[in-house]
């Protein structure tokens, strides 16, 4: 076992504890972490934020278990119970397929060579391949790492970052994804972005692997993403340098002539005649060198034809009238594609365009041009075939910016502004129909304000867990249709659609994925309820203010969970969802919204606030009439809120008071809920131990692993049986 007065030793466990508190264990280590600081401390003790603060922390409790027996055991139980540090178990695979017929770049590949075997040195392996949009950038590092996969036995990670909802991964958010794909569970991904990067370069240090980061916009998005392993070589795909990011520059420009047309030739599999010189080199000058411009003119020229007399030696390709000129060869491309589609190809192409739509199937594009699915499977085969969509899986689909651009412009003079804002509306409401049947199948027992909870049939979901897959799955499409509805000004919809990922934020953990659509979700009910609001419509505007204190709770759970550095703006929000619910009478929303900054406090270890807040809350709650809006959820709000109490008053040594607390909210859990009585014995157990009692406390840890190991609760379990080995230890 780690020796508990050894300073190393101590900030290891106060890192693996801090990267830890994603998971349910996690939070509850943290909790007895902190109860144990303040009773070696003999005051109430900050909970560290950062390495600087963790360091500072673990001097005291290595200083204090050095000093007094007791507290080096109750930190060795700690140490015997915290949560295993991630470690890396998968190789990933992730580079997409190369380019069938990949042309020239012989410059750039020898450069790429060149710094991926550069003698190690303790800098960064780093290239930025960077060239215009169409012109091949992700192509090159792709078809490099393809060949060079041997040189890699530890993997290869890939990240579109213009993926997201929102425009664009972030630091933290591409963390994730790497950590993910690396082998961490997603329940030990830390919450924190400073430990994030820690775990990721921890993680990597001694691994051969390739990152490729595609479609990067700063500096500051892939900084965090970078390491000086010697084992690790990083390839930025960016449209232009980036200002401030120490790496090897590596260009792309136009193809040769030449290899233009040893491309085109590839592509089309025709073989041209003297007299076609002409059809070849309009289609070459208009393509400018731009491998997209001449895969998307291949499409065209190598359409089936009639077939060939006998003897013939090829085909010639059709002569098409031109267009007019266009400078830029991707925008002439795409405009030579979409003059050859057939009419109701050509609409969808168009709308779907009007949002930059994360991942587009076969559903939200029947919705977008009020088509049938079969029809819609068709329309996008046909788009994927000119070019103008791309497609990884074959069914779900995205549009290159540029691509989509022009159609953007085309839809604006074809589909009129009018058209265009129904077309977007109607995939909004489709997202949110999506999501409301979804959201109560994943979550039934919650209280909602969503009308649609109540209108709309059940959805077709065998059981919770299928309901949260399918809002996990549609989760980036659901976070860019209310940031649609926004832009478009549908407010109702925005909110309607926020309350429907409570669940995918809950229980999935994706509080940093929902994290744009939460904040437009605040920005919606202040729309509908300005603060300090004296409309004369009262209903209405009480009801608009529910709204508005609902946003503000869920928002304030998501940040909570991302973090201490998020702690002070959860504060904030959770005080507007208070005062909004207590403005509009809505008691059940003003307690929750109490409750959850008491639960914030006992994340803070300042768990005599803590339990303040939770007497507020229950003090709410009492005064909901029988028979009131809510006043069936009271009876487990306050229960909750009994066990809650108890977690406050161990944290502040009271431990007599505690048990009391936790045996009443044990009373009420018995009857109808096994995960709430589980995690009411551990608490009771852990207590009951402190108080010293550790033969009442074996009972507890024994009835709560039986109902633990029945709910599958694997997790849990682990650290339940650490905890009552060590107790078993003290008992003997």
């Amino acid at each position: 076992m780690l020796d508990p007065t050894s300073m190393g030793a101590v900030s290891s466990l106060l890192s693996t504890m801090a990267m830890s508190m994603a998971t349910e264990a996690g939070k509850r280590g943290w909790e007895s972490l902190g109860a144990l600081a303040r009773r070696m401390a003999g005051r109430e003790v900050p909970a560290p934020v950062g390495a600087d603060a963790r360091g500072e922390l673990a001097a005291v409790l290595a200083d204090g278990a050095a000093r007094d027996p007791e507290y080096a055991r109750a930190l060795g139980v700690l140490f015997r119970t915290a949560p295993a540090r991630a470690s890396a178990t998968a190789v990933p695979r992730q580079l997409p397929t190369t380019a069938r017929f990949f042309t020239d770049r012989r410059q750039p590949l020898k450069q790429l060579d060149k710094e991926a075997g550069r003698k190690a040195d303790g800098l960064p392996r780093v290239a930025v391949v960077y060239g215009p949009g169409g012109i091949g950038t992700s192509a090159v590092p792709v078809h490099w790492g393809s060949r060079n996969a041997h040189r890699f036995p530890d993997g290869q990670l890939y990240l579109d970052l213009r993926g997201g909802a929102a425009g664009g991964l972030d630091a933290p958010a591409a963390l994730r994804h790497f950590l993910r794909k690396l082998g961490v569970a997603d329940a030990d991904v830390p919450p924190a972005a400073e430990d994030r990067i820690d775990l990721y370069r921890t993680l990597v240090a001694d691994r051969r692997l390739l990152v490729v980061l595609d479609h990067a916009r700063s500096a500051a998005q892939v900084g965090p993403l970078l390491t000086s392993a010697p084992g690790v070589f990083t390839i930025v795909v960016a449209r232009r340098p980036l200002t401030g990011l120490d790496a090897v520059p590596v260009p792309v420009g136009p193809l040769s002539a030449k290899d233009a047309r040893t491309l085109l030739g590839n592509l089309t599999g025709l073989r041209w005649r003297g007299d076609d010189e002409a059809v070849l080199q309009d289609v070459l000058d208009r393509c400018g060198g731009s491998p997209y411009a001449l895969r998307t003119a291949a499409t065209s020229l190598a359409l089936p034809q009639d077939p060939a007399p006998d003897g013939a030696d090829g085909a010639t390709p059709p002569v098409r009238e031109p267009a007019a000129a266009d400078p830029d060869p991707v925008r002439a491309a795409a405009d030579d594609a979409y003059r050859a589609l057939p009419a109701d190809a050509a609409r969808l192409h168009r709308l779907l365009a009007l949002r930059p739509w994360p991942a587009i199937g076969p559903a939200q594009a029947a919705v977008t041009a009020e088509i049938t699915e079969t029809e819609a499977e068709r329309l996008l085969g046909e788009l994927v075939a000119r070019g103008l969509l791309e497609t990884r899986d074959g069914v779900r689909h995205h549009q290159r910016p540029l691509v989509r651009q022009h159609a953007e412009a085309l839809a604006a003079q074809e589909d009129r502004p009018a058209g265009c804002s129904t077309a977007v509306a109607r995939v909004v409401t489709w997202a949110l129909r999506l999501a409301v049947p979804a959201d109560r199948a994943a979550l039934p027992q919650r209280w909602h304000l969503g009308p649609l909870y109540d209108l709309l049939p059940q959805g077709p979901y065998a059981d919770d867990r299928a309901a949260l897959a399918a809002l996990d799955r549609e989760l980036p499409t659901l976070v860019a249709a209310v940031l649609a509805g926004e832009e478009y000004g549908d407010h109702h919809s925005v909110w309607q659609l926020c309350e429907a990922l409570w669940a995918v934020q809950l229980k999935a953990g994706r509080h940093e994925e929902v994290l744009p659509a939460l904040r437009a979700g605040v920005r919606a009910a202040g729309a509908l309820a300005p603060e300090g609001d004296t409309s004369a419509a009262a209903e209405v505007s009480g009801a608009q203010v529910r709204v508005r204190a609902r946003m503000h709770t869920q928002l304030a759970l998501a940040l909570t969970e991302l973090g201490a550095e998020h702690f002070a703006e959860a504060e904030e929000e959770l005080r507007q969802a208070a005062r909004a619910s207590q403005l509009a009478g809505h008691r059940l929303g003003q307690a929750t919204a109490v409750e959850t900054l008491g639960l914030l406090r006992l994340r803070q270890w300042r768990y005599a606030e803590a339990l303040d807040l939770f007497e507020e809350a229950d003090a709410v709650l009492v005064t909901l009439p029988e028979g009131g809006e809510g006043s069936g959820s009271v009876p487990r709000a306050r229960a909750l809120l009994r066990r809650h109490r108890g977690r406050a008053l161990r944290g502040l040594g009271r431990c007599d008071e505690a048990t009391r607390w936790l045996e009443q909210a044990l009373e009420f859990f018995r009857v109808e809920d096994a995960y709430n009585t589980a995690r009411t014995l551990t608490d009771l157990a852990e207590t009951r131990n402190e108080a010293g009692h550790p033969r009442e406390a074996l009972a507890h840890f024994e009835e709560a692993a039986g109902l633990l190991d029945e709910g599958g609760a694997e997790f849990h379990l682990i650290r339940l049986r650490e905890l009552r080995e060590a107790v078993e230890r003290d008992a003997e």
